[in-house]
């Protein structure tokens, strides 16, 4: 691979590593402790602030950015990252802002695609091949499971998690849990069945589908409530890692699930 290539205009802190293959653009900036891994690309005037670990073939669009302080009254200065991993392409304007003593680190996993303007506050953990369209916001400490999508315009709570492979509608307010698997959307947020196009796109079997589907009938579809519905698909659902991560997830939520 090539050596780096970086316009005469670019500011790059002494500090920060620079892989190979990677080209920085007009106005960019990079500054402490920050690395960019072989073959990333940042665009003109894309700026990592501090602290920022990107993995890669990372691409990072004009004017994003990346490792900015937390805006969060309880971050005193620690030293706080933000971490991207291989293959993701953030696009124009995005900000994603490094993490507080909470967990320490935002993050973002590999093969993402973030649109522009998109927002990921303080200590948001964004896992591998999910897709966040233009204009959307998660605040602090939200939590997105691989595969997930969410549509243009859409706010998430604090502390809400999006389940995997999940898909959110545009313009949507999200103050709960999503769980995995589901479409939602509107405001107030509401459950519309099965992620069935996705999940079968993704090569889960018919089998698979219509287990989950019985359970998503028994947990937002009955007069159960989640203890009853938890003991039911334990009793009578034929076991499988989908279903068992679907049931997880609704019995470690703190903030309750979407109906």
């Amino acid at each position: 691979m090539s050596a780096a290539t970086i316009h005469p205009t670019a500011i790059v802190d002494a500090s920060a590593v620079i892989g190979e293959g990677v080209l920085i653009g007009p106005w960019a900036y990079v500054g402490p402790n920050c690395t960019v891994g072989a073959g990333s690309v940042l665009s003109m005037r894309a700026t990592l602030e501090a602290n920022v670990r990107l993995g890669a073939r990372v691409k990072v669009g004009i004017g994003t950015v990346l490792g900015g302080l937390p805006q969060d009254l309880k971050f005193k200065g620690e030293e706080t990252w933000v971490e991207i991993g291989d293959g993701t392409t953030i696009r124009e304007y995005a900000t994603i802002n490094r993490g507080t003593s909470e967990s320490f680190k935002t993050t973002v996993g590999s093969n993402c695609f973030l649109m522009s303007y998109v927002h990921l506050a303080h200590d948001c953990h964004v896992g591998n091949n999910v897709i966040i369209s233009n204009g959307t916001q998660l605040a602090g400490h939200v939590v997105v499971e691989d595969y997930a999508g969410i549509s243009g315009l859409c706010a998430v709570h604090q502390f809400s998690r999006i389940g995997a492979h999940a898909y959110i509608g545009g313009c949507s307010r999200v103050p709960k849990d999503v769980p995995p698997y589901v479409k939602a959307v509107g405001n107030p947020i509401k459950l519309y069945g099965l992620n069935s196009v996705g999940l079968s796109r993704r090569g889960f079997s018919a089998a698979t589908l219509a287990e989950l589907k019985k359970a998503y009938r028994l947990f937002f579809r009955s007069a159960l409530n989640v203890s009853q519905a938890m003991e039911r698909a334990r009793a009578e659902l034929t076991p499988s890692k989908e279903l068992e991560h679907l049931l997880t997830f609704l019995e470690e939520s703190e903030r309750g699930a979407v109906l």
